[in-house]
């Protein structure tokens, strides 16, 4: 049966905190150019502009970006600014902090002391005076050791009014129990999709233990990352696609968001079909034994 056009509410809501969200959201990071961080072709902004204006009609009202999304010509950022603002009173944005890129496009990790800088240069690009999320996400390089410091200035940072809520990305269940004995978490913001490892599987359901949101990245790119789904997809996922008259990404969505009720989707695209699919998944509902299926799958390659 083909998938008709729905709304992000299809999937049901969630809390950050206060704020409740449809599970299905957008990320920003594909609206600057057709390759992330400046590489490729920098987009048309009058049509990056269209599809995050479309985003919002189709019921999208948790929006994540980062000042670092930005191409030669274009910032995500700014791109939203332009937008949405004066912004619908339910819209949740979510920013990231602690890497950065310098004005070349050099990538540089922040200092405890550089954070609150980048929270600055976030409000200045929103047009904000406060942050609705925060997420501090942590370099690979960071994975056995403490975050406690770079996430006590973002917390001093939310007692101070500039940031709403806090959470965290790319961390261990031990970095989540860190940061939570410091401040409130309302969201793990971490890479999961089909194929994903033990580990990955027990911090999307520490999170459901806790409440917390659970907020996947790559869910449709998997382990190609910020270069896209690899171009060999397992059949499993193809036979799924084709029983039920939908996209490989689609399909790939509806699993995340049967994951658990506290898991959102922020699938990204500068493109509208693209955007209008992805939009349509949070109504797709797949089988018991095809959730078996697929999550029995490891990632090609």
């Amino acid at each position: 049966m083909s998938l008709r056009t729905n709304t992000a509410a299809a999937a049901g809501t969630w809390q950050l905190g206060d704020l409740t969200v449809n599970r299905v959201g957008f990320g920003a990071m594909r609206l600057t150019g057709t390759e992330p961080f400046g590489g490729g072709v920098p987009r048309d902004r009058e049509r990056s502009i269209g599809v995050l204006r479309r985003a919002v009609d189709l019921g999208v009202n948790h929006i994540d970006t980062a000042a670092f999304y930005f191409s030669a010509t274009r910032s995500a950022n700014e791109l939203i600014n332009r937008a949405l603002a004066p912004y619908p009173e339910d819209l949740v944005i979510t920013t990231k902090v602690w890497p950065g890129r310098d004005p070349s496009g050099g990538w540089w990790w922040a200092a405890p002391a550089q954070l609150r800088g980048q929270v600055e240069e976030n409000l200045r690009q929103l047009g904000r005076d406060h942050l609705d999320v925060v997420n501090l996400r942590v370099p690979p390089s960071y994975r056995s050791s403490s975050i406690a410091e770079h996430f006590g200035v973002l917390a001093e940072l939310r007692e101070a009014g500039l940031i709403r809520h806090l959470g965290i990305s790319n961390v261990t269940s031990d970095q989540l129990a860190e940061a939570r004995a410091i401040a409130p978490v309302v969201c793990v913001q971490n890479p999961y999709g089909i194929g994903a490892s033990s580990e990955d599987r027990a911090i999307l359901r520490r999170c459901g233990e806790l409440g917390l949101a659970f907020v996947p990245f790559f869910a449709i790119a998997g382990p190609g990352r910020e270069a896209g789904p690899a171009a060999g997809d397992n059949e499993a996922v193809y036979a799924v696609a084709r029983a039920h008259g939908v996209s490989i990404a689609q399909v790939r969505l509806a699993w995340t968001l049967q994951q658990g009720p506290h898991v959102l989707a922020i699938p990204g695209t500068g493109d509208l079909d693209h955007l209008a699919q992805n939009v349509a998944a949070a109504a797709l509902r797949l089988s018991e034994e095809e959730m078996v299926r697929l999550t029995s799958l490891r990632p090609v390659g």
